[in-house]
């Protein structure tokens, strides 16, 4: 971790000068020796960076969702160009050039980060050591040696020893249990994190292998963090925590303004903006006009939630227009109730099985048909009944018949006849 860091060192020196201009000022409030002071500062750290990422941030979600969108027709091209690599690499290019996707822009606030991050992890263990970095000279460094975060100090480790904690002043029990804790809630605000992206913010009509590697990093990403955080100072976990935290409440966010298209949380939205559409009949935001324009626009392209949203409002009276807004409408409401009446009286279609069933119990529910046309009470059929002779005579009453299936002819073929034609009889 040290050679990582050190290869990021070019970038200490602006990291250093942020930070202790962020602990001059929360020095003259706490203290300059005082652990919030030197936490706080790292938090504040954290924020900047942030903030001055939030446009990478859009562009991770809009290539994550454009992915999503994509996941079909990339199933296609691999299984089209399977035995062909290159031609199967030239027609993803492609694909990601018409649609203007970039596969590495999921990637780049973690990539836009990384190096803030090794330069924090080496300016903290400077401190550890002794030696002073980029603008934190010597005094500014035994300050930092005696900032503790509950009795832990920022340049201390969960594997450090005995000998070194207690160098730093402190005790190895209160510096595991810090670290401990820290790791944990690292560790659960990532899973938490992922886990709301997959089961609010993924389209569910959509089943894709994206959706699989997001579930699966849902789990790995936590476990890397579990293994990994043991060997980070508490400075560094101190950042690392703000920032999942910094996440995670980005991520509700998006989640709940600007859902992902046929997913749970678009439906919870919809849910929230038909509420407040019907309450003052109106759109009162140019954001929600934008929606419902989109959503009018979309016309029978509509996923589930964005129809059921329209017919809420028709029911509701109200009809959606072109530019976002909606005006009340006495046919609509009209057009939404006989729609609902007609689906309610159609009748629902029965399962294979089901079908499959009836049929059987239909069939062993005919009645039994008489073997002797005589117990029936019909006068006797003659030439097409099975197994009798073709000869159309009459018989005299109480004549057994001759031609009766136990008295056919040897080589006479089984079952119905064809009648003979009377020039032969």
């Amino acid at each position: 971790m040290d050679t990582i860091a050190s290869l990021f060192s070019f970038i200490t020196t602006p990291v250093s000068w942020v930070i202790v201009q962020f602990h001059s000022l929360y020095g003259m409030i706490f203290g300059p020796d005082t652990g919030w002071a030197w936490g706080l500062s790292i938090v504040s750290l954290v924020v900047l960076i942030r903030i001055c990422l939030i446009p990478l941030f859009v562009k991770q979600i809009k290539s994550t969702r454009n992915m999503q969108v994509l996941q079909p027709k990339m199933k296609a091209i691999q299984e089209r160009y399977k035995n062909d690599k290159q031609r199967q690499s030239e027609e993803m290019m492609k694909l990601y050039k018409e649609t203007g996707t970039n596969p590495l822009s999921s990637c780049l606030p973690i990539l836009a980060q990384s190096p803030f991050f090794f330069a924090l992890y080496h300016v903290l263990s400077s401190i550890a050591s002794g030696k002073t970095i980029g603008v934190i000279n010597q005094g500014l460094l035994d300050s930092a040696r005696q900032a503790h975060i509950f009795g832990a100090p920022l340049a201390a480790k969960f594997m450090d020893s005995s000998e070194k904690v207690a160098s730093l002043n402190a005790s190895l029990t209160d510096v595991r249990v810090v670290t401990a804790i820290m790791i944990v809630m690292m560790s659960a605000s990532q899973f938490y994190t992922q886990r709301q992206l997959m089961t609010k913010n993924v389209d569910l009509t959509v089943k894709t292998p994206y959706m699989q590697q997001q579930k699966m990093l849902m789990y790995i990403f936590p476990l890397i963090f579990a293994v990994t955080g043991v060997n980070f100072p508490v400075g560094v976990l101190v950042y690392w925590l703000t920032t999942n935290v910094w996440t995670m409440g980005q991520q509700m966010y998006v989640i709940n303004q600007n859902p992902t298209p046929g997913s749970k949380a678009q439906d919870q939205y919809l849910q929230r903006l038909l509420k407040s559409i019907t309450s003052h009949n109106e759109v009162r935001s140019r954001r929600k006009r934008n929606i419902v324009q989109a959503i009018v626009a979309k016309g029978p392209d509509r996923n589930d939630n964005e129809r059921k949203f329209v017919t809420s409002l028709a029911k509701a009276g109200l009809a959606a227009q072109p530019d976002g807004t909606v005006i009340k409408s006495d046919t609509a409401a009209a057009e939404a109730e006989s729609g609902a009446a007609a689906r309610r009286h159609q009748p629902k279609r029965q399962t294979k099985a089901k079908r499959q069933a009836a049929a059987a119990q239909s069939g062993t529910d005919k009645p039994e048909q008489p073997r002797d046309s005589e117990d029936a009470g019909e006068p006797a059929k003659t030439s097409l009944q099975k197994g009798e002779p073709q000869d159309t005579k009459s018989k005299p009453s109480g004549t057994p018949a001759a031609g009766s299936a136990r008295q056919a002819k040897s080589g006479q073929r089984k079952g119905q006849q064809r009648p003979k034609h009377p020039s032969k009889k």
